[in-house]
């Protein structure tokens, strides 16, 4: 299990980089086909109107990073992971938004490979 947590907690941070990166390739592969985004606004968006938006910049990451340790909850087939990021965007032709959340993923291992099939971000107020 321990090795599970490991490539999980990479894929992690891949993930993150691919999404401030725009590496639509990498972001494409660890999100599954069915993956859904809970917005810090509380809207759900699917895998193909988040990473969209991403790859056309209508959101645009300028920094996604974890500013806690990263708590982990695991069992064979999920794991679940849980941190504060600090998250600097935009969104469309908005000016930027720089926010402290609470942000959960829930990885499940598909067909022997981890890909996360769910998001949450709460944004901590000031």
């Amino acid at each position: 299990m321990t090795d599970d947590v490991t490539v999980v907690l990479e894929l992690e941070r891949s993930r993150l980089r691919s999404l401030v990166e725009r590496d639509m390739v990498v972001a494409e592969r660890i999100h599954a086909a069915d993956y859904e985004l809970v917005t810090p606004a509380g809207e759900t968006r699917t895998k193909v109107t988040y990473l969209g938006d991403v790859a056309t910049k209508r959101l645009e990451y300028l920094a996604f990073e974890p500013t806690s340790p990263i708590a982990v909850r695991a069992t064979r087939d999920l794991i679940v992971l849980r941190y504060v990021a600090h998250i600097r965007l935009r969104v469309g032709v908005a000016d930027e938004v720089d926010l402290s959340a609470w942000h959960t993923d829930h990885y499940e291992k598909r067909d022997g490979r981890w890909t996360v099939v769910w998001s949450q971000a709460t944004e901590i107020s000031a």
